[in-house]
């Protein structure tokens, strides 16, 4: 791959151990890996590509922990606008019933190139519904596509309205079934390796829509290949009644029961978790994805994220489903838990580098990665830059990198992953994004509609 410089830029956070921002800072690139990082007079101008990048901020790529790319075609709904979280599923439930292998393929390039221009390039996607032939390899396709570096998760529903469960019974699938189709899909797709632009894990849905036999299944043939586990955790108070009243158990408690702690689990929401959860999530390392876009617009409440931090549970940023969100600008999302935190807790609750960190580092171990999240010798090429000279950022030159948290969101500049730049000066490089929106716009029309 050629070398790639990137010199003068204003502010490089580089997220490392001593977590430096370097004024007219450089990064040179090469062969995927970031081989050198330090102001710009001390790195050789020589490189097959050089961006001269002064009047940017540039970061580690953000890193997204929990999304539902499908739910693209299904924003802003008006069944839906108002629900919190069980009436909004039932309400969007016999949508999606009726998406198709060419829906999931191309709302999932639409979310990726909605991130991308946001800034991130690492994101996981839980994929937990299958109809009409649908797989999960629909996704991988539209990541390899683009150039995203993926975290697929294997998601499942299996227990339906007839077994108590929230989804409609023609939603769910054959555990066996289940349990075959993501041992496929781990041997297929799964990359172990530093740098590893593709990776899977195992996530059935939720304590709602899935088995306490699935949960222990699911989470015995995830350690057996050596992959992580996802599912959704105590997102609202209803999330929790259901919790205690099946399974006699707090959302923590079932999922402590099941084997759902550890360094190799995360949950997503974790709005109401209890004081006892929060100390069994920080002793045992689990992670939790923070949405809290989706937790507002539901209504599901302040997760506690300050005090999770506090607590030393490892937390990473998720922009959620697109249609519990309706968006997904990762940044945003980070201005989003900064703001949030403060409205809940006071001022001082969580700073704007925290919340950038959280996005970048707190994502990369929340996803058990060593390899992204930061900018220093021997990380992927993955960074994204934003331009301070557009008028969102004006007056706000004092502290550059508080700005891109304070001010509001703007598209990415120019960013790249794996060494490969997928944004070029405010444009998508690596596919037609009109043709895309317009393929988009035709399946959420029919899907809306019929």
């Amino acid at each position: 791959m050629p070398s790639l410089l990137i010199k003068n830029a204003d502010v490089i956070v580089t997220m490392d151990a001593t977590r430096r921002e370097l004024r007219g800072g450089a990064l040179y690139i090469e062969d995927h890996r970031i081989a050198a990082v330090g102001p710009a007079a001390e790195l050789p101008d020589l490189a097959d590509e050089v961006l001269d990048l002064r009047g940017h901020v540039v970061v580690p790529g953000l890193i997204n922990t929990h999304h539902h790319m499908f739910q693209s075609l299904t924003r802003a709904l008006p069944a839906a606008q108002d629900a919190e979280l069980f009436a909004w599923l039932r309400a969007l439930y016999p949508v999606w019933g009726r998406l198709t292998p060419d829906m999931i393929r191309i709302s999932a390039l639409t979310a990726m190139a909605e991130l991308i221009l946001s800034g991130c390039t690492t994101s996981s996607d839980h994929l937990y519904l299958f109809p009409n032939g649908s797989r999960l390899d629909d996704t991988l396709q539209a990541a390899e596509e683009i150039g995203m570096r993926f975290h697929a998760t294997r998601g499942s529903m299996s227990v339906g309205e007839s077994l108590g469960g929230l989804p409609p019974d023609h939603l769910v699938e054959k555990e066996s079934a289940i349990l075959a189709d993501t041992a496929r899909v781990i041997e297929r797709f799964h990359d172990p390796r530093r740098f590893a632009m593709r990776r899977i894990a195992v996530a059935p849905c939720s304590p709602f829509s899935v088995s306490r036999d699935l949960m222990k299944e699911s989470a015995a043939l995830a350690r057996s290949h050596g992959v992580r586990l996802h599912t959704h955790l105590a997102e609202n108070e209803h999330d929790v009644a259901y919790s205690r009243e099946k399974f006699h158990r707090t959302p923590a408690e079932y999922a402590e029961d099941l084997g759902w702690v550890g360094a190799d689990v995360w949950h997503a929401h974790c709005v109401k978790l209890d004081e006892p959860g929060i100390r069994c999530f920080a002793a045992t390392g689990t992670g939790i994805a923070h949405c809290p876009c989706s937790n507002m617009r539901l209504g599901s409440g302040i997760a506690p994220v300050a005090q999770l931090c506090r607590a030393g549970v490892p937390v990473g940023l998720g922009v959620d489903g697109s249609a519990s969100n309706d968006g997904a600008h990762l940044l945003g999302e980070a201005r989003q838990a900064m703001l949030l935190q403060r409205a809940g807790f006071g001022p001082e609750a969580l700073s704007a580098r925290a919340a950038l960190e959280m996005a970048t580092l707190g994502g990369a171990r929340v996803l058990g990665r060593d390899d992204i999240g930061a900018l220093a010798p021997g990380m992927a090429a993955d960074f994204a830059a934003f331009d301070l000279r557009t008028i969102g950022y004006a007056g706000a030159h004092h502290d550059p990198v508080a700005a891109l948290l304070f001010c509001t969101p703007t598209t990415v500049n120019w960013s790249a992953i794996n060494g490969r730049i997928v944004v070029r000066d405010g444009h998508l490089a690596t596919l037609d994004l009109p043709v895309l929106l317009e393929k988009h716009r035709a399946f959420a029309r029919a899907l809306a509609t019929r």
